[in-house]
């Protein structure tokens, strides 16, 4: 069975229910409603009896570009912080699904990965990569706080000063580094990505979903508390620094194709 939204694509196979987001010319960027539809679709999926194994991907070059810049821009604007603040903006519903989920969740990054395209990682069980693909966490290079629970889980997958640079730097980084530091747990040639990703989500299918949802509750469990500290503590420091002076040069940089100038803004900005 295959449907299509507008944002988000949906294929059934062998008990394997691949996600696509469908924004190729944003980059797969999280605007609200991909937020908001992703959510939906791994709820419906951890309901639905005739799916094990959740497989994630993107359409065009990029798996995510992470949140859309214009609609931040327009957040900020506003005078809001509602992706920080509010419980049912599509960002925190999102993550919410992602921690709810209890089936195996794969992911095929096709491309890109940055901001929340990086973070989903860290709520992902297996994650194959296309050689050239890069990523990068621009949080610091956008005046903001780490999303996510990313501050947490980034570590966890990767050590401490290889999540130290990743989160600090905003640099990208290469396919071949997101797998050696253990970000990513295979690397595929573009044209093999998805055939190896959905082969490996097959084999798990064909296994009991309830040993399976077992084995994931016994792995996640116990950092649950944690995951929800992390989130507390980063959604505080993004809700104070979104619109503050960094991000705001951050953004205008953006809209004006430049390169953002931190160097004259006051220490704590």
């Amino acid at each position: 069975m295959t449907t299509h939204a507008d944002i988000l694509e949906v294929h059934d196979a062998d008990r394997v229910r691949t996600l696509t987001m469908n924004r190729p010319d944003a980059l797969n960027a999280f605007n609200g409603a991909l937020y908001t539809e992703l959510a939906r679709a791994l709820h419906a999926a951890d309901g639905d009896p005739d799916v094990a194994v959740v497989l994630l991907t993107g359409r065009g070059r990029a798996f995510s570009a992470g949140t859309d810049l214009v609609e931040m821009a327009e957040l900020v604007a506003d005078g809001g912080d509602t992706r920080a603040s509010t419980e049912e903006h599509g960002f925190n519903l999102l993550v919410d699904a992602l921690i709810a989920f209890g089936k195996p969740l794969v992911a095929a990054v096709n491309g890109l990965g940055l901001g929340i395209g990086v973070t989903l990682l860290g709520y992902v069980d297996l994650a194959f990569a296309a050689q050239g693909a890069r990523f990068k966490c621009p949080f610091t290079s956008l005046g903001v706080a780490p999303e996510a629970a990313s501050s947490y889980l980034i570590p966890r997958l990767v050590g401490h000063q290889n999540a130290a640079w990743v989160l600090l730097s905003s640099e990208w980084i290469s396919a071949e580094e997101a797998h050696e530091m253990g970000l990513v747990w295979r690397l595929c040639a573009p044209e093999e990505l998805m055939t190896e990703a959905t082969a490996h989500a097959t084999r798990l299918a064909a296994l009991p979903v309830s040993s399976l949802r077992a084995v994931k509750k016994a792995m996640t469990e116990p950092i649950g508390r944690q995951v929800a500290e992390a989130r507390q503590r980063e959604n505080r420091m993004f809700a104070e620094l979104l619109g503050g002076p960094a991000n705001s040069e951050a953004l205008a940089a953006f809209a004006e194709g430049r390169k953002p100038d931190f160097t004259s803004l006051p220490d704590g900005a």
